[in-house]
């Protein structure tokens, strides 16, 4: 039987005991999502082989690797291509939790459209145990994730679902570091691509973590972080958001999404910065279309500049 669906990840290394329970409880959700999804466990960070024959999924050990060890987005994604049984992939992070909306979702979108990328918001939560996955434990976590849990603001995405060979080649970004989950959207609108926004159909569950892994960085602002935004196109290019998707999934509806007045300057901005895809280009398209915001941030840049000489 070939899966409807790979799921594939490349977890942290399974060294600290939080860390460890979460990206457990991830897979484990996975795995509860039946024989449609198949799991590609990706690196060869400690524990990752162990978790791999644990629960039962695939390991691929051999993942390039940024300047900074991190694993670099294009050998994730060609891996999961070449390694992959099913037609349909999703990059999910190691500490999302998923359930059976998942699987519904990427139903009905590959039901209704051939070139398509799915992504979608999450609800944050507290998860200090390791999960039973046996008889209703969906109902008693989305009560919990509604109950105790919080949505995170809607920029970037935890999962990522596209027919195989959908991107192409893709630059050498980071995973797990600000600005390429933003990139991706750019990419997959400037393919064509029907950018689908599943957000009020599907309730990721993000595990709340701290940070450690950073060195005591912020995620923006860390150098990994910063090179991810250069590569990805600066801050025009590479700060596509949800709000950015072109099409919406709601109660088993797949629709373009309306344009509202609201909306209108910046799908102006997002379909100008289609056309003329550049940094040039999207600084002025920026500058004519935000001329006090941009204003505002060149002249904050130019007095910390002069701050620090």
């Amino acid at each position: 039987m070939t899966p409807l669906l790979t799921i594939f990840t490349c977890p942290k290394p399974f060294t600290r005991e939080s860390i460890a329970r979460i990206q457990n409880n991830a897979i484990g959700s996975w795995r509860a999502l039946g024989p449609e999804v198949e799991i590609l466990l990706l690196g060869d960070d400690e524990g990752v082989r162990a978790a791999a024959q644990r629960f039962g999924v695939r390991h691929l050990p051999d993942v390039a690797r940024s300047a900074w060890g991190t694993p670099l987005v294009a050998s994730l994604f060609a891996q999961a291509g070449a390694n992959g049984r099913s037609p349909l992939l999703a990059y999910v992070n190691a500490d999302i939790i998923l359930m059976q909306d998942f699987v519904q979702a990427v139903r009905e979108v590959a039901a209704r459209s051939a070139r398509f990328l799915i992504v979608g918001n999450r609800r944050n939560l507290r998860v200090d145990t390791e999960l039973d996955f046996s008889g209703g434990w969906e109902d008693g976590l989305r009560l919990a994730a509604r109950t105790r849990g919080h949505a995170q603001a809607p920029t970037g995405s935890d999962y990522f679902v596209f027919p195989r060979g959908a991107f192409g080649a893709l630059p050498d970004l980071s995973v797990g570091r600000a600005g390429w989950d933003n990139w991706m959207i750019f990419r997959a609108r400037s393919l064509g691509l029907a950018v689908v926004d599943a957000s009020a159909a599907v309730c990721a569950i993000h595990q709340d973590h701290d940070y450690a892994h950073l060195g005591g960085e912020r995620m923006h602002r860390h150098p990994e972080s910063l090179h991810n935004k250069r590569l990805a196109g600066g801050r025009s290019l590479g700060v596509f958001v949800l709000a950015d998707a072109d099409h919406e999934l709601s109660e088993g509806r797949l629709r373009r999404r309306p344009l509202r007045w609201r909306s209108l300057r910046r799908e102006l901005q997002v379909r100008l910065l289609l056309r003329w895809p550049s940094v040039r280009a999207g600084e002025i398209i920026r500058l004519l279309l935000h001329p006090i915001r941009t204003g505002r941030e060149r002249l904050g840049a130019r007095l910390r500049s002069m701050r620090r000489a």
